[in-house]
């Protein structure tokens, strides 16, 4: 392995682990601190932090499914499809940097969620925003990150330079 591979590939790790990091501790201090359902307002009921837990999956999907189902639904598939992610980034070497960083995070908030389900039987929730026209359900640090991370890969999506008849397109290297 060559040194530049190398560097690239500790890279995507640290900010993989520290992805996972950040919504780990943030749920561990919401678990250890917060009750459930018990609610604390900011900004004038705009911000509200109240701990659910989330058996099932995005806005509580799949939480009435039973048994095995469950177990491949919401355990297997996910697994499978962050290890491709991980296994993609790790290995395509001429991602931009703006796709690098957006699968990255779907990977490190996926993964947080995931390792809350399988250690903990559920996926704790603590934020709302509710600012009239802009309304969440409740969601976590690695929501966020899944979220912020689909939206670089559509932005860059969007807005890249599509090749004209003939040219090659090129993409910078990380």
């Amino acid at each position: 392995m060559n040194k530049k591979v190398l560097i690239r590939t500790i890279l995507i790790l640290v900010v993989l682990t520290l992805n996972i990091g950040c919504d780990q501790v943030s749920k561990t201090l919401i678990r250890n601190k917060i009750d459930p359902y018990s609610e604390y307002t900011f900004l004038h009921r705009h911000v509200i932090i109240q701990r659910v837990e989330n058996t099932g999956a995005f806005l509580s999907l799949g939480d009435t499914l039973s048994g095995p189902l469950k177990i491949v639904l919401l355990n297997v598939f996910p697994l499978v499809a962050l290890l491709f992610g991980l296994y993609f980034v790790l290995t395509k070497t001429d991602l931009n940097r703006t796709v690098l960083i957006g699968i990255i995070m779907v990977v490190g908030g996926g993964a947080g969620n995931l390792y809350d389900r399988v250690v903990h039987g559920s996926v704790t929730d603590f934020m709302h925003i509710n600012f009239v026209i802009f309304k969440t359900g409740i969601f976590n640090v690695a929501d966020m990150s899944i979220m912020a991370g689909m939206f670089m890969i559509l932005i860059h999506t969007y807005f890249k330079k599509k090749p004209e008849a003939g040219e090659v397109a090129k993409q910078p290297q990380v």
